[in-house]
């Protein structure tokens, strides 16, 4: 299982939110290539970028910051990228600089033929970001509750192609307050595409419960506050999954 950190981009600034709300950001550096670089060398093999300010606007808008962090860690490791991705015109832009995945978010749910053009034309690139609260699919940035269930909409893209799901309980996201297990597990195994957990891992517990799922198709979990806080830590952390080969 890959733990993967979470680096929010804001005004070109590292961010954590709580439950997506742009106006509880907490700034953890102003200089995001450098907490990239970081995470690297704590072991991490992956990265997740999100482009808070793009995911409102609906276009790139930390296009600076996004650059810096490919020139540092590109060549060592992959880089995901989401946030404000709403045409293959973007996409294909994200990926000739170098990012090794793109999620559509927003766009999947409003959009979902986007997903199959994106596939078809950029295979095993794509991945879906499905955000819930109660089990209802959230949009906008997490500004807008849908009348959607995550695990029926997850359904539609699995014979999309899509690289992988990162499930998002929102309101679990920044709260320090522990991964949902029950759920993420659930939409793994009612469909066939690897899912990745993200929201309210904050401990080593939290990791040990993911493990024990992960042959059910929960393939890695995005690791935010807890790592920026201290109460993971990222190195040991995946020490220990790899260890317990999950």
């Amino acid at each position: 299982m890959l733990l993967i950190p979470a680096i929010d981009l804001k005004g070109g600034q590292c961010v954590r939110l709580q439950q997506g709300l742009m106006d509880r950001a907490t700034v953890f550096s102003d200089e995001p290539a450098k907490m990239a670089m970081h995470w690297c060398q704590q072991g991490a093999r992956r990265l997740h970028l999100v482009d808070l300010d793009g995911a409102f606007a609906g276009k790139p808008e930390n296009m600076i910051s996004i650059k810096a962090i490919l020139e540092q860690v590109a060549d060592n490791v992959p880089v995901q990228i989401g946030g404000g991705i709403r045409d293959l015109h973007t996409i294909e832009q994200y990926l000739q600089l170098g990012l090794s995945y793109v999620i559509i978010g927003t766009a999947a749910v409003n959009n979902p033929r986007l997903v199959q053009q994106a596939c078809a034309a950029f295979p095993g690139k794509i991945i879906v970001g499905l955000d819930a609260k109660d089990g209802m699919v959230a949009v906008d940035g997490w500004a807008t509750v849908t009348d959607f269930h995550v695990t029926e909409l997850a359904k539609r893209f699995a014979d999309d192609g899509v690289n992988s799901i990162i499930y998002t309980d929102i309101g679990r996201d920044g709260m320090m307050s522990g991964v949902n297990v029950e759920a993420t597990v659930r939409l793994a195994q009612e469909t066939s595409v690897p899912v990745i957990a993200s929201g309210g891992v904050t401990s080593m517990a939290d990791v040990e419960a993911l493990c024990a799922v992960a042959e059910q198709g929960v393939i890695g979990a995005i690791v935010g506050r807890a790592i920026y806080e201290g109460s993971l830590d990222l190195a040991a952390a995946q020490r220990m999954a790899d260890q317990n080969k999950c």
